[in-house]
């Protein structure tokens, strides 16, 4: 049984008491829809639009067809989709067969796969047979042949070659025929169990994989559709990446209210914006450079985007002037703040002031507790700035086949550090300053980079920007602005002094050298500006 590493009997029981937790399951949740609405909408893909009778059926026979393939309860397969409609339908296909499902990155290449397949060991991996131009059936036959115990290549699609098995004829086979009713709820994962296994970003090192617990990711769920009025009349618009984006409403939280849930597989300014206004999308998940690619791409104002109710920004912080440009030209905008790895944090409340939810990211998601402690890990008072420590009935079961690291990671009563500053306002608001590890230290003094990128894409010319540390004989540290200017502009260095200054920036805290770059390097399929890569660039260009 696929149990979670840190729950313990009594932990289950405190969450259950407080209300919680529950024994609610996704699969339940979907069987639930299938029976109640089995005409509506679910899914749409540019494929596909499937009913919830139609998606139901297809997690059922997929779930059987791995069960009869000889994948066993706790196995565990790799899926390597874009978003699509198969990408949700997996998750919970597996979670009904007690199969245990890890999506990666459609940007791993064998390197990054073959290390995975070596961490994790999957006896399937379920993937694409072309995508963006990358043969990744070819990529995957060849890591069979290097990975004995990699089993099974499944393919999603029409075109399917013989050495793989095809997800649609599995779905289209009426195996269920050949077994009682309820068979499914015997095998199915439970809900203080875990048949879902996420990836970090990776900023740091090779990913680490995460337990999500059902329990953990519906208290999420329903706790944020009750908090924003989301109903089974919403629709979800999908436009990060299958894994990594800002994407647990869409994956998860829809099925909870019955909601439909439209998918792009790839984002692209202009398509986002046709998505939602085609689809008349009310809830939209997103990180802020797709928010200012869509604001900066010059057909904007062609589209009508008067069917969203909730732009949701999470991911990597929100500049004060661009949420405030969303906000005017998009939607209602809010923010959410948690990681992989912790999976708790902040968020805001849809009907907060405009002003808390541009300058904080909200209060604790519900039942966490946050507290913020200095380096010896003591808690300090509301108004001063420490790292964020959070634990709550949100938080994961810990790294998969790693309790070394969790018990690193996670104290004994639950309490985990973010690596991220902040502090919390008068009205109890949680507000980001940095990240610990970003801190550039010049002369003794600290440098906040996030402070300097959230006044330097204000300015008129920029798009986007990063603020890194670059080595100095004389400070130890200096700071290093990289700058995308915005389509057609030029940025120089005067610029931005001159800028910086009239935003009454103290003269330690200003950036000692401009890079005017046409694009910032990203990790995590263009979620987060990966620094390291900017950091041995500047380095680079010293020597």
């Amino acid at each position: 049984m696929a149990k979670a590493t840190r729950y313990t009997p009594e932990m289950i029981a405190h969450y259950k008491k407080l209300g919680y937790w529950s024994d609610e399951t996704f699969a339940g949740a979907w069987d639930r829809n299938a029976r109640l609405y089995p005409g509506k909408e679910a899914l749409v893909d540019s494929r596909r639009r499937l009913t919830w009778a139609e998606a139901n059926l297809w997690t059922d026979r997929i779930a059987l067809g791995l069960l009869e393939l000889g994948i066993k309860k706790d196995e565990l397969i790799l899926v390597q989709l874009p978003n699509c409609a198969e990408a949700v339908m997996l998750r919970i296909a597996c979670e009904k067969a007690g199969i245990l499902c890890l999506p990666l990155l459609h940007t791993y290449r064998h390197k990054e796969m073959a290390e995975t397949i070596d961490r994790v060991r999957p006896v399937g991996i379920v993937i694409p047979l072309t995508f963006r131009g990358f043969d990744h059936f070819q990529m995957a036959v060849q890591l069979r042949t290097e990975k004995p115990w990699l089993k099974e290549i499944f393919v999603a699609g029409e075109d399917v070659p013989a050495e793989a098995v095809s997800l649609e004829e599995m779905a289209r086979r009426p195996v269920e025929d050949k077994y009682p009713p309820d068979y499914l709820k015997t095998t199915r994962c439970q809900a203080h169990e875990f048949s879902l296994v996420l990836s970090t970003s990776g900023t740091t090192g090779f990913p680490k994989f995460i337990e999500y617990p059902i329990c953990s990711t519906m208290c999420r769920e329903k706790y944020r559709a009750m908090d924003y009025g989301l109903t089974g009349d919403d629709i979800y618009g999908c436009i990060g990446p299958a894994q990594g984006g800002p994407n647990g409403p869409i994956y998860f939280g829809a099925a909870l209210t019955a909601a439909k849930v439209v998918l792009l597989e790839r984002f692209e300014p202009e398509k986002a914006l046709e998505l939602i206004q085609k689809e008349r999308v009310t809830f939209l998940p997103a990180v802020p450079a797709q928010l200012a690619k869509m604001l900066d791409y010059p057909g904007f104002s062609r589209y009508d985007l008067r069917s969203l109710k909730c732009i949701w920004c999470m991911g990597a912080a929100l500049p004060y002037e661009l949420g405030g440009e969303v906000e005017r030209r998009m939607g209602r905008i809010t923010q959410a703040y948690s990681s992989i790895d912790a999976s708790t944090g902040a968020e805001h409340r849809i009907d907060q002031p405009l002003e808390e939810r541009l300058r904080t990211v909200g209060k604790p998601y519900a039942g966490a507790e946050i507290k913020i402690a200095d380096d010896n890990d003591v808690d300090l008072p509301r108004g001063e700035v420490g790292e964020i420590v959070v634990r709550g009935p949100g938080g994961v079961g810990g790294y998969y086949l790693d309790p070394e690291s969790t018990w690193a990671a996670w104290s004994k009563d639950g309490w985990f550090h973010m690596g991220d500053l902040g502090r919390f306002d008068e009205k109890g608001n949680l507000v980001i300053t940095g990240r610990k590890k970003d801190i550039i230290i010049r002369g003794g003094q600290n440098i906040y980079p996030a402070e300097i990128e959230q006044l330097l894409v204000t300015h008129p010319k920029v798009l986007e920007a990063a603020v890194v540390k670059m080595p100095d004989a004389v400070m130890g540290e200096k700071a290093c602005a990289y700058v995308v200017p915005r389509s057609g502009e030029n940025f120089a260095f005067d610029d931005m002094i001159m800028f910086l200054r009239e935003k009454d920036v103290a003269t330690y805290k200003l950036p000692e050298r401009l890079e005017v770059i046409d694009k910032l390097p990203m990790v995590a399929a263009g979620q987060k500006v990966d620094k390291k890569a900017l950091e041995a660039d500047i380095r680079s260009k010293l020597r």
